[in-house]
C-alpha cells in the first residue's frame, strides 16, 4: 500500500475541545444576534412614529443589533478560546436583551386580545425570556468557569432556544426567515470594554 493510500484511509482527527466549545458559543452568539436584528427590523417596519420616544426606541434597538453583530464578528475573527468565545456569546445575548426591551416598549401600546393580554403580554414574555437568556449566557462566561462548564453552557443553550421561541410567538421573528443583515461599523468601545480587549 502506498504512503498516499495509507494517509487517505486514516480517520480524521476529532475536533479539539476548544473547537467543540467554540461551536456551541458561536451558535448561541449567532442566534442572539439574529434575535436582536429581527427585533430591530420589526420595529423599523412597524407603525412609523414621529415622537422622539418612538425614534429613540428604534435607535436603541438598531444599536443593540449592531453591538450584538459586533460580538459575533469578534468571535469569528479570533482563534478558538472558550473564555473569550463565551464572553462574545454573553455580549451578543446582553445586546439582544436590550433589543427585546425596545421591542416590548414598541408593542406597549398594542391592542389587548380576548383574554386581556394582547401584544403587551406576548412582548413582555419575550422580553423576560431574552433577559433569562442573557443571564444564563453570563453565568456560562463568568469568572472561574471560562466558558467550559458543560452544565452552564447547556443551560445557556436552552435559555437561548426559549428566547427564540418567545420572540417568534411575539411576532418579532418568523421561523425560517434569514436573519437581517446588520452592518457592524466600527467596533464600539462598549464592546471592547465588555470583552476586556
Amino acid at each position: 500500500m502506498s504512503e498516499l493510500n495509507r494517509d487517505e484511509q486514516q480517520p480524521e482527527a476529532p475536533p479539539s475541545a476548544e473547537a467543540a466549545l467554540r461551536a456551541g458559543h458561536s451558535a448561541r452568539a449567532r442566534s442572539a444576534a439574529a434575535r436582536a436584528a429581527a427585533v430591530s427590523r420589526y420595529i423599523e417596519q412597524g407603525e412609523p412614529g414621529s415622537a422622539a420616544a418612538a425614534q429613540e426606541v428604534a435607535w436603541k434597538a438598531a444599536h443593540a443589533a449592531r453591538v450584538s453583530a459586533q460580538a459575533v464578528a469578534v468571535l469569528a475573527e479570533s482563534a478558538p478560546a472558550p473564555a473569550a468565545d463565551s464572553r462574545c456569546a454573553r455580549n451578543a445575548s446582553a445586546s439582544a436583551a436590550q433589543a427585546a426591551r425596545m421591542g416590548q416598549l414598541h408593542d406597549g401600546e398594542g391592542d389587548a386580545d380576548s383574554d386581556g393580554e394582547g401584544d403587551r403580554g406576548l412582548a413582555a414574555a419575550a422580553c423576560r425570556a431574552a433577559l433569562k437568556a442573557s443571564q444564563a449566557a453570563a453565568e456560562a462566561a463568568k469568572a472561574g468557569e471560562l466558558g467550559e462548564n458543560t452544565a452552564l453552557n447547556a443551560a445557556a443553550d436552552d435559555a437561548e432556544a426559549a428566547a427564540v421561541a418567545s420572540a417568534v410567538t411575539a411576532g418579532w421573528m418568523r421561523p425560517g426567515d434569514d436573519a437581517p443583515q446588520v452592518a457592524t461599523g466600527m467596533r464600539s468601545t462598549e464592546l471592547m470594554h465588555m470583552l476586556h480587549l
